[in-house]
């Protein structure tokens, strides 16, 4: 097993406090599953039948556990979710669903609810089997050790590549009521979601109906996962799910999506997110910067997004801000690659507050040292100015190191 990887520098100071969601409890074990001796296994354990919704990879090979978890939604409910780390229990054919099942039906006969009450993700190495049992054996001591103070936990058992554990937490009246809203999340590399993050779980209080909760999560992640990226790979395993206990009596029970007392949720739900794609990029794999990369003018909002990503994971973009080179030029090659359209004569290029280009030349104002200054802090904006349109989007990337480089390089050893 490799030596755990040093802090990222780019980590949060401080872990808010995270108050228990009524309804809902989690307990973690070492159930050996590629590691002898670590954490390796999270369960969250419902009271009664928790609404869910989901958003799940658009892979074309996702994992087992991914295609549970998309047959089981239609449902709608939840009783239990069961997370593991070294195994992604994808690529794994026959066995990776016998395991799955086998898994989910002990689960359902531990709690008494049916197995497709049960959810489950599995992260870590592709292409090895997971052990079903291994994860079975220790369900009974997980559930009689579900504490609804434990969330912490969970977050850091479901961690491989990460450096520390991403939890958030937020409240939002809904009626009369404050409800609270807790989210978890795992992801340091093969991070460039495309439609949620790689493992994300989003609790509350609220008592709110499936259709209500997806149409929210749909939406949000398009501004939060959907908008960051380390290195371009789509993962195979990505999963955000968001439950909701419903054990805020005192609030409205809401099941239409277009209630107009979900906008102080869907807000704070949209703050949650954000807060947690962010610190999946704050700790990228042997990330030392958090870039921030916005794009203003372009011809639409799909088209400024487009470009957006063409930029942030261009290796030549990153490696440049990892080495504090205030290199433009780097900029303007990869919005010139992205297919979108742009006329190089309109556009403007700003590291920060800096304008660096003007209208397809160096800014006449241009001051090289000036430029090399700000590239030496530890979060940087880019900003590509197109002036043909109206079209605006920002996403969230990081820099590019030797570091990268060696975890990957050794990440099953």
């Amino acid at each position: 097993m490799a030596a755990p990887a040093p802090l990222s520098p780019l980590a949060p100071k401080k872990y808010p406090a995270l108050p228990p969601i009524a309804g809902v409890r989690f307990a973690t074990i070492a159930a050996g599953v590629r590691y002898e001796g670590r954490t390796d296994v999270m369960m969250a354990v419902f009271d009664g039948p928790a609404e869910v919704a989901g958003v799940f990879t658009r892979s074309k090979c996702p994992s087992a556990p991914v295609d549970w978890c998309r047959q089981q939604l239609k449902d709608g409910k939840a009783r239990a979710l069961i997370v593991n780390s070294g195994s992604a229990n994808a690529f794994t054919g026959h066995k990776g669903i016998e395991a799955v099942e086998l898994v989910a039906e002990a689960a359902a006969k531990t709690i008494g609810c049916r197995a497709s009450e049960v959810f489950m993700a599995s992260t870590g190495v592709i292409g090895e089997p997971l052990d079903g049992a291994r994860i079975a054996r220790v369900l009974a001591d997980l559930c009689d050790s579900a504490r609804e103070d434990r969330l912490m936990d969970a977050a850091k058992a479901i961690m491989t590549t990460d450096t520390y554990p991403k939890v958030a937490t937020v409240f939002a009246p809904l009626g009369d009521t404050i409800v609270a809203i807790n989210g978890i999340a795992k992801g340091a590399g093969m991070i460039a979601p495309d439609m949620a993050t790689m493992l994300s779980y989003v609790f509350t209080d609220a008592p709110i109906g499936s259709a209500a909760l997806q149409a929210m999560l749909s939406k949000s992640v398009e501004r939060s996962f959907n908008a960051i990226t380390v290195d371009s790979d789509t993962s195979t395993s990505d999963t955000l799910m968001l439950f909701a206990t419903g054990a805020a009596k005192s609030a409205p029970r809401i099941e239409d999506p277009a209630d107009e007392r979900l906008g102080p949720f869907r807000r704070a739900l949209d703050k949650l997110l954000r807060s947690l794609a962010h610190q999946v990029v704050r700790d990228g794999e042997g990330a030392r910067k958090f870039i921030e990369v916005q794009v203003e003018g372009a011809a639409t909002r799909k088209a400024a997004k487009r470009i957006a990503l063409s930029i942030a994971n261009s290796p030549l973009v990153k490696t440049a801000v990892g080495g504090e080179d205030a290199n433009w030029g780097r900029v303007v090659m990869a919005v010139g690659k992205a297919g979108e359209k742009a006329e190089r004569d309109k556009l403007d290029i700003y590291f920060g507050r800096i304008r660096v280009a003007h209208q397809g030349l160096r800014d006449p104002a241009y001051d090289e040292a000036e430029a090399s200054a700000y590239m030496k802090k530890p979060e940087i904006k880019i900003t590509a100015d197109l002036g043909i349109g109206r079209g605006r989007a920002t996403v969230w990337t990081c820099d590019l190191t030797k570091e990268y480089v060696a975890i990957n390089g050794d990440y099953r050893s």
